[in-house]
């Protein structure tokens, strides 16, 4: 699985053998952007030698909304006939083991848990068909919003004051089958949601068809394709991680301070 991690102040990416406790340092653009492709050094490291970051710095982090039918059931609401689709701030997600800051304490806090799509290449009008050729891979994310929620058209979202912020980790699975991916979200320990992407209303090909119909998608950007039953409240100090079937684990804390 793909990694970006810090050691000695450097920032690189690598490909992360969890089994063997170490990591095949990778040199060059991941995303094949820039004129150094990206190769193996057939230098390794070990594991705890290494502090892992966010495996990717996008340039938009965006939203779905309302997307599982196990959540509508819960909002006793009707599946929405379109995806909904919100572009979050573009400060960089926090990393395993970062917090998640909020800036001044915000009237309430709330976590949802999910599946998020990595993206390849740049990605414009693309038909659900060729989607899966603009994927670089998945990764866990987790998003935490302060403010009051607001339910609109069946589309659950944040009041417009409120910020919103997201932790992704621990790497990027590159090849997975992502149609029935088990994912569990914990609360200081205590599972709070325990789904599957079985359960999604729209596919993920069908998600990168119609955020690339309205935006372009750069390489590294994320999708948060939603969150299954259970998102719910939140109270600052908490430990949350998410488990993705395939991926692994991301555990974060939110904290209220200076970001």
């Amino acid at each position: 699985m793909i990694i970006r991690y810090e050691r000695n102040g450097k920032v690189k990416h690598g490909w992360m053998v969890e089994a063997e406790n170490k990591v095949r340092v990778i040199e060059g653009d991941i995303y094949k952007v820039k004129a150094a492709k990206p190769i193996m050094t057939g230098l390794e490291l070990p594991l705890d030698e290494i502090v892992l970051k966010s495996p990717c710095t996008p340039s938009k982090v965006v939203g779905i909304g309302l997307n599982y039918r196990d959540r509508a059931e819960e909002m006793g609401i009707q599946p929405p006939a379109e995806p909904a689709i919100a572009v979050k701030p573009s400060a960089a997600p926090a990393g395993p083991g970062e917090p998640i800051v909020f800036p001044g304490r915000p009237h309430s806090l709330h976590f949802e848990g999910g599946l998020a799509v990595v993206i390849k290449k740049e990605a414009r009008h693309i038909t659900a068909e060729e989607a899966d050729e603009y994927i670089l891979g998945f990764t866990c994310a987790v998003e935490v919003a302060g403010g009051e929620r607001q339910q609109h058209d069946g589309h659950q979202t944040e009041s417009e004051e409120a910020d919103s912020f997201c932790a992704l980790g621990p790497a990027i699975a590159a090849k997975l089958d992502y149609e029935d991916l088990r994912i569990v979200t914990r609360v200081n320990g205590e599972v709070r949601q325990d789904s599957s992407t079985r359960q999604m209303i729209f596919p993920i090909p069908r998600l990168l068809e119609a955020v690339s119909s309205v935006m372009t998608l750069l390489p590294g950007d994320v999708i948060l394709t939603g969150t299954p039953a259970g998102a719910g409240e939140l109270h600052p100090g908490d430990e949350i991680s998410v488990t993705v079937e395939g991926i692994g684990t991301l555990t974060t804390r939110v904290t209220v301070g200076k970001a």
